[in-house]
C-alpha cells in the first residue's frame, strides 16, 4: 500500500492488475454490485488490507472486527471505460509532473450500501460540494468516523487509488474548490504527517477511482457513533438558510438556486411553513448533498468555537 509512481511503464501496466483479474467468492456483505467480488480470507491481499485497516485505527483497532474485504473487477463495459480513463489520466499526470503522478491509496467512509453502489455507478460528486476529503491508506480513522453504521452494526469504506499530482498546503476546513495555481493538482493538510487529501470537485471522478470495499463492525462510544436515522432528518436548524443557499449556490445550477431562494421568500412572507421549505428544498438539493454541506458548516463552527476558547485561554 505504500506510494505508487508513474515513472516506469511497467508500474503503469501493474496498476490495475487487481482490477483486470478477478477472484471467485460469494456472500457479498456490501453492495450487491456486479463490479465487486469478494477476496477469500487466506487471500494474500484480504490479508495485507485488513492488517494495514486494523493498524491504523490505532488504539481502536483491536476492537475492530472485519467482516469482508471485497475488490473491483471492474467488470462491465463503463468500469472498464473508467479504469482505462484513469489509466491514461495517470500518465498524463506523470508527463505534466516530471515523471510522478503521485497516484496513492485512499480512505472514503461512506453512508451504506447504496453510497457505495451509487458511487461505484455515478461518481463521488453526486454527494459532495467543493471538495472530497480521504484518509491516507495508513490513517483511515478519519474516514472511519465519517462511516454511516447500518441496522446491521456494519459500516463500509472504500480504499481507493488517487491520483494525488503535486500537492498544495491547504488550511483545514477550508472552502477551496479548485488548485490555487496550475502548479497543484489536489491539497493537503499537512506535508509532515497527512490525514487528509483534498480532491477538488472538478476531479472527484476522474482522479479517484474505487478498489476495495472493507466491511466491518466496531463497537459505538462517545463522539463516534453516527445513525442512519440521523441522516434521514436533514433539517438545517445549526445553519441560516440565507448561509444554506450560499453554499448550494457554489454547486447546484442557478434555476435551482432561484427556485430556493423563492421558496424561502414565501417562508418568510408565511406563504408556505417551515416544513414546507425544507421538503421542498430536500427535493430540489437531494439529501445527500444537504448533508455534506450541513456537516461542513457545523464543523466550520465548531472549530471557530475551539479557536476563540483557545486564545481567551492563551
Amino acid at each position: 500500500m505504500e506510494q505508487i509512481t508513474l515513472s516506469q511503464r511497467h508500474h503503469q501496466d501493474s496498476l490495475f492488475s487487481d482490477c483486470e483479474s478477478t477472484v471467485s467468492g460469494s456472500g457479498m456483505v456490501p453492495p450487491e454490485h456486479s463490479s465487486f467480488v469478494r477476496l477469500p480470507e487466506a487471500h494474500v491481499l484480504h490479508d495485507l488490507i485488513k492488517t494495514r485497516f486494523i493498524r491504523g485505527l490505532g488504539l481502536l483497532g483491536p476492537k475492530t472486527e472485519v467482516l469482508s474485504v471485497h475488490r473491483n473487477a471492474c467488470s462491465g463495459v463503463v468500469s472498464q471505460a473508467r479504469l482505462h480513463s484513469f489509466l491514461l489520466l495517470a500518465r498524463a499526470v506523470a508527463e505534466l509532473r516530471e515523471g510522478n503522478a503521485n497516484v496513492r491509496y485512499a480512505w472514503y467512509g461512506t453512508r451504506g450500501e447504496d453510497d457505495v453502489n451509487d458511487i461505484v455507478s455515478h461518481g463521488f460528486s453526486h454527494a459532495h460540494g467543493p471538495q472530497l476529503l480521504l484518509s491516507p491508506d495508513d490513517a483511515p480513522l478519519q474516514s472511519v468516523r465519517e462511516c454511516v453504521v447500518g441496522k446491521d452494526g456494519v459500516r463500509h469504506a472504500l480504499l481507493c487509488r488517487v491520483i494525488l499530482g503535486r500537492l498544495e498546503l491547504v488550511d483545514d476546513g477550508t472552502e477551496q474548490c479548485y488548485p490555487s495555481s496550475e502548479k497543484y493538482d489536489s491539497g493537503v493538510d499537512s506535508f509532515s504527517a497527512p490525514s487528509k487529501y483534498m480532491i477538488w470537485s472538478n476531479r472527484m471522478n476522474t482522479h479517484v477511482l474505487p478498489a476495495y470495499v472493507v466491511s466491518f463492525r466496531v463497537p459505538p462510544f462517545k463522539g463516534f457513533e453516527k445513525s442512519e436515522e440521523e441522516f434521514l432528518r436533514p433539517t438545517s436548524p445549526w445553519m441560516p438558510f440565507p448561509t444554506l443557499i450560499s453554499a448550494l449556490s457554489k454547486v447546484l445550477a442557478a434555476r435551482d438556486i432561484a427556485l430556493i431562494s423563492k421558496f424561502y421568500k414565501d417562508k418568510r412572507e408565511k406563504k408556505i411553513s417551515r416544513q414546507e421549505l425544507i421538503k421542498r428544498v430536500r427535493q430540489i438539493a437531494g439529501d445527500k448533498l444537504l448533508f455534506a454541506v450541513i456537516k461542513s458548516f457545523r464543523e466550520k463552527k465548531k472549530q471557530r468555537f475551539l479557536h476563540k476558547q483557545g486564545q481567551r485561554m492563551a
